[in-house]
């Protein structure tokens, strides 16, 4: 395991094992035993008006609540999609939560690195507050690790997944904390693969992926056109009832 720093960004931290995590999240200054909200779904592939509903949702909701709860947000860290949304809701709303990216090495560019495996890499989010590297070379190698750390960080303390559009990945990372026994919060009205577990639960949608994520009695689904319904269920799983 090794840690590099670069002043113009956060921390990225690089790390082989599970095994290392407690110890060099601890290193790069993240205080664990704390609540945690693992943001997945949507990077490429979002129309516009998604990538509006999204942002008002991440801003006025999302981000409020994971600052009462002095939570940590964990996601796939590049600057795309809804993990760009985030950073960019965090630093407008001046919050001071942990946004964590998590990412596969061979998938991202990193500034001052050997240089990335993928054709297809993508850059880090500039708001992020620390970046974890994980091995792989393909988009996806990362979902196990971000449940993983996303556990190493919440320990004893609650933690809830909340999946917003999506493509082919989003079933991983749903499936990966529905493993974990964590709540998944799924945002209809998102686009993709949210509205396809949202379509499972009435029998719409017919993609056996999506039918086995709506059947899980952790998975609930909330309208993203109704913010007061998206928060009760936020609060809902930080305050360890769900």
């Amino acid at each position: 395991m090794s840690e590099q720093t670069d002043n113009a960004r956060a921390p990225r931290v690089m790390v082989d094992r599970v095994e290392e995590l407690p110890a060099a999240l601890e290193r790069a200054g993240l205080a664990l035993e704390r609540a945690v909200v693992v943001l997945v779904g949507g990077a490429g592939g979002m129309g516009e008006q998604d990538l509006h509903s999204v942002g008002d949702i991440l801003r006025d909701t999302v981000v409020p609540v994971v600052e009462r709860h002095a939570a940590v947000v964990v996601d796939g860290g590049t600057d795309s999609g809804v993990m760009r949304l985030i950073g960019r809701a965090r630093s407008a709303a001046g919050a001071r939560f942990p946004l964590v990216g998590v990412a596969a090495a061979g998938t991202v560019v990193i500034p001052g690195g050997s240089g990335p495996t993928s054709s297809d890499a993508a850059p880090l989010e500039p708001h992020h507050t620390l970046f974890v590297l994980v091995p792989g070379r393909e988009w996806g190698d990362e979902a196990p690790w971000i449940s993983d750390i996303a556990s190493v960080v919440a320990g004893t303390r609650p933690s809830v997944t909340v999946l917003i559009n999506g493509g082919q990945i989003a079933h991983s990372d749903a499936a990966c904390s529905l493993d974990r026994g964590r709540p998944l919060v799924v945002l209809a009205g998102t686009g993709r693969t949210a509205d396809a577990i949202a379509e499972a639960l009435t029998g719409q949608s017919g993609d056996p992926r999506a039918v086995a994520i709506a059947a899980s009695p952790l998975t609930s689904v909330v309208d993203v056109a109704t913010p007061k319904a998206v928060r009760a269920a936020l609060e809902m799983a930080l305050d360890g009832s769900s």
